[in-house]
């Protein structure tokens, strides 16, 4: 998530708080949108060969929802992945600004929704260009690269990144392991290395690092451990799927010390610290499809599915999505699209198909003018920030792909 925002000088004094005099209960005006200049919001688009081309590429894989009155916003949630997707396999957040930037955890999500789509060949590319971004193995990836995969230096490093990057290679070979490139094995060992010595193979929680909130901690997040805790567990089954069934249960092992590292140190309640600050999305990522039945023990599983249906509770938007955190202080009262479309992707794993049905037609019916699914809605109901996001893009094909999945 990208909380420190750019915005054009013209629309600079949408965004400055209500006067100070106004009271503590004045919140801000509404954000306004915020798209890259010439757009397909621009006229001549229907009629350009950019058009035509993004049509041939989408009908040349799969559309998940197809049929449905979801299928249009599938199709441009596609087409926003691929129109900010680099030849070299970077993949920008949003567009322009702090958004033009490669971060591990939004390429993750891409890239497993372009090979769910059958669009393997670019899944490949992600995945590739991740193995030969700049690493440190005491901590893993910087929180974000330039788009020719430069690293940046102005954020801490995230050590969330290798566990979203592990999930999403066992995702990819999952499809049929067409998207996975020759690299991705050496990037596996790498990151399941990296995370192993990160919570001293599962017997404590990882140094504190900032997660998907994009800010400075000096505790351990959920937001953290939860993908790291999916990633092992996922890379488990990775290993298992391409024959090394003793990586396969060194994994296993980790797993399991970490997750009873978890259920002690952040359970019961799961709030973003454990005992405080909060419930927030984090709670999603330890559900499927971020695990699998038995990767954790049945009291935490059970105790973190009531934490996530608290936390749908308790971080409500005034337009009906969500917010990132509880605690997350947001003047706007805006609604945040990633963390909605998380909520509808755990309810289409689990088999709830009119709940993820709600969320899924909530996001379609908050889309730009020109099909985009922005970052926020405004308490007011209208898309906010950059727009498309493609993490928000991303959730949404995965999210239709699971309703099409049989069973929870």
């Amino acid at each position: 998530m990208r909380r420190r925002f750019w915005v054009p000088l013209a629309l600079a004094t949408t965004v400055l708080l209500a006067g100070a005099a106004a009271g503590a209960k004045a919140m801000s005006p509404d954000e306004r949108l915020i798209t890259a200049p010439g757009y397909r919001a621009a006229p001549g688009y229907a009629e350009s060969g950019q058009a035509a081309a993004d049509t041939r590429w989408v009908a040349a894989g799969i559309v998940p929802g197809a049929g449905t009155h979801w299928s249009d916003m599938a199709r441009w949630a596609l087409v926003d992945v691929r129109s900010h997707l680099e030849a070299n396999g970077t993949v920008s957040a949003g567009p322009g600004g702090p958004w033009h930037h490669f971060w591990p955890r939004d390429g993750s999500f891409a890239a497993v929704a372009l090979s769910r789509t059958g669009h393997s060949a670019e899944a490949a590319s992600v995945l590739d260009r991740m193995s030969r971004l700049e690493f440190d193995p005491a901590v893993g990836f910087r929180a974000r690269y330039a788009m020719d995969g430069a690293p940046l230096t102005d954020r801490a490093r995230q050590s969330d990144g290798c566990g979203w990057v592990l999930w999403a290679i066992t995702e990819v070979r999952r499809d049929g392991g067409a998207g996975v490139p020759t690299s991705a094995a050496e990037l596996r060992d790498r990151c399941v290395a990296t995370l192993t010595r990160l919570v001293a193979g599962g017997d404590r929680l990882p140094p504190a690092s900032p997660d998907y909130w994009e800010v400075k901690v000096t505790r351990t997040t959920l937001g953290t451990v939860a993908p790291m805790l999916a990633g092992l567990a996922a890379a488990g089954r990775d290993y298992a799927v391409t024959g090394d069934d003793a990586a396969a249960q060194r994994a296993r092992t980790t797993v399991e010390r970490l997750a009873a590292t978890v259920a002690r140190e952040m359970g019961p309640g799961y709030e973003r610290f454990g005992d405080v600050g909060g419930l927030d999305a984090s709670t999603l990522m330890l559900l499927p499809p971020f695990t699998a039945p038995g990767d954790l023990p049945t009291p935490m599983v059970r105790a973190v599915e009531a934490a996530a249906v608290r936390y749908q509770r308790e971080a409500a938007q005034p337009a009906g999505g969500v917010a990132p955190g509880v605690e997350w202080l947001d003047n706007g009262g805006a609604s945040w699209t990633p963390q909605t479309a998380l909520v509808a992707v755990t309810d289409a794993a689990a088999g709830r198909d009119l709940e993820a049905g709600r969320r899924l037609d909530w996001l379609d019916a908050h889309r730009t003018a020109y099909g985009s699914l922005p970052e926020r809605v405004t308490r007011s109901g209208a898309p906010a920030g950059p727009a498309p996001l493609v993490w928000t893009a991303s959730l949404v094909v995965l999210a239709l792909s699971e309703l099409e999945t049989p069973g929870p």
